[in-house]
């Protein structure tokens, strides 16, 4: 089953114009193929652009909520929103060749129009979201992790249906066993047909005459649960994970809904990100920045040894390559930049005041060693 429309952008049902943008913004900045480097980039975006499109004409959103996902897809396979704008309702003549209202009309008859309802068949359960928090170092490394989590599941005493195997069925008299109730009005625009769930059935089209003690009828259990989750190298701030069949359970046999898990990675305290790259910044003496040295810098795949060469510049950056973060799901990574800070010493011995003087004078310079020199050394920089 494709993603519901509402999840594709991270919104909730009641998501008015302006939340609808703002998150097809965000998901677009995500996934756009030219900056996004997951695989499947390309997918993802056409269903971003596709729920944005659907969720932000008003008849179409319409339409989608009362026939939910799946109908609503088969209605435009069907040729249901095609053929362009038309009649009053505006969906054009792809509703069969009625165009508007009318039209629409035609295809809730198809789904919702007598016989027993598709409400009653396979149904698939509902996503679930939780949230994890990884270091920076897990983000690069990579890691299994195993969590816990309270969820629904099935009903153990009564397999998910909500009553004894024993129990007496009826058929509701309310929907004569649809599951649905329809009503119809005549409108200005045409014959408008709306169909809900029986609200004396729950949509069962069946009642029963005992409800089980366990689950009072519900025919779901809420239940401590500990998995275990592959975080990939490279996962970034804000991304999502997805665990197929670990969400709520389905209902008439159908599927369990999935477990979206939102990855937080926690700032490190010397190293900052920018995408693949890794940012960081390492004191030196002026000697070392006058004379050139070798120097051990930590990366986040252990020290190495990184040369400065002679009359370096406090502020200058170095780039050490395939030092930064793994690029996701690929071989590749990111550099590492070193931009070196000269620390200018506080306190001096006599000895090195001498030779500073001394260092000083040979500049043609008349400067006070105690006081001044390494202030205007450090203006210098």
């Amino acid at each position: 089953m494709s993603e519901d429309f509402y999840e594709v952008l991270g919104v909730s049902r009641d998501a008015d114009e302006d939340d609808i943008k703002s998150a097809f913004r965000k998901k677009a900045a995500k996934y756009h193929p030219d900056v996004s480097d997951e695989p499947d980039a390309e997918e993802k975006f056409k269903r971003v652009k596709k729920a944005k499109e659907v969720l932000s004409d008003e008849e179409k959103r319409s339409a989608y909520d009362q026939m939910g996902h799946e109908r609503f897809e088969q209605a435009e396979k069907r040729g249901g929103f095609d053929g362009g704008a038309g009649g009053a309702g505006g969906f054009g003549g792809g509703f069969g060749g009625g165009g508007g209202m009318g039209g629409m009309n035609d295809i809730f008859e198809q789904f919702f129009g007598g016989g027993r309802s598709q409400r009653n068949g396979p149904r698939q359960g509902q996503n679930l979201r939780t949230s994890m928090t990884i270091t920076l170092q897990d983000a690069h490394d990579g890691l299994q992790r195993q969590f816990t989590l309270t969820r629904p599941e099935a009903c153990d005493d009564c397999g998910g249906k909500g009553h004894p195997e024993s129990a007496d069925a009826d058929t509701c008299p309310q929907c004569d066993g649809r599951g649905q109730t329809t009503h119809v009005q005549q409108t200005p625009l045409g014959r408008i047909q709306q169909t809900q769930t029986c609200n004396h059935c729950g949509g069962e089209g069946t009642l029963y005459s005992e409800t089980c003690d366990t689950c009072h009828g519900d025919g779901r259990v809420r239940r401590e649960a500990t998995l275990s989750v592959d975080v990939p190298a490279g996962i970034r701030d804000g991304q999502t994970l997805r665990m197929d069949g670990e969400g709520g359970p389905g209902e008439k046999g159908g599927p369990n809904g999935d477990l979206l898990i939102d990855i937080q990675v926690e700032p490190h305290p010397e190293f900052e990100r920018d995408g693949d790259d890794l940012y960081y910044r390492h004191p030196i003496s002026f000697p070392q920045a006058v004379f050139g040295d070798k120097v051990e810098i930590e990366t986040l795949d252990g020290s190495v040894t990184m040369d400065i060469p002679k009359g370096t510049q406090s502020g200058e950056t170095f780039r050490l390559k395939g030092k930064g973060m793994p690029r996701l799901r690929r071989r590749s990574k990111g550099s590492m930049f070193v931009q070196v800070q000269v620390v200018t010493p506080e306190e001096l011995n006599t000895e090195q005041k001498e030779a500073l003087k001394q260092f000083a004078e040979a500049g043609g310079e008349e400067v006070d060693v105690s006081e001044g020199f390494f202030e205007k050394l450090k203006n210098s920089f």
